[in-house]
């Protein structure tokens, strides 16, 4: 049997454009994606702090260093710019996996900065 376990989660991010003209996806700034270990394409789970929705689509990278968070298509409806967000990726993974994982914590500052990776052992 498998669990489905968090992977990795990007904390406290503040959304910074919102297209509902784009085709879909969230776009991440890349210091994110390498920080958190997501990648392009991925799927990914998201929990608006603000309003409390939750939603899911999948990743394409925004420019290094930007601090970008975008909402596309109808993701973009579900949070307003400066709206607070959660980011996730999950996992299957055996209970023998699952007995020492440990996800990857990107905690972020009040300017779209990494402020902390955590990496729990």
């Amino acid at each position: 049997m498998q669990r489905i376990m968090l992977r990795a989660k990007i904390h406290r991010v503040a959304v910074t454009q919102a297209d509902l003209n784009y085709e879909g996806s969230c776009g991440i700034d890349e210091d994110f994606l390498d920080a958190a270990g997501m990648k392009e394409y991925e799927r990914i789970e998201l929990y608006n702090i603000n309003n409390g929705e939750r939603f899911s689509t999948y990743i394409i990278k925004a420019p290094r260093g930007s601090g970008e968070i975008s909402l596309n298509g109808a993701a973009a409806r579900r949070a307003h710019i400066g709206d607070l967000m959660i980011i996730c990726t999950y996992g299957p993974m055996t209970d023998q996996e699952a007995a020492t994982h440990k996800p990857r914590v990107v905690l972020v500052d009040e300017n779209n900065r990494i402020k902390e990776v955590i990496e729990k052992e």
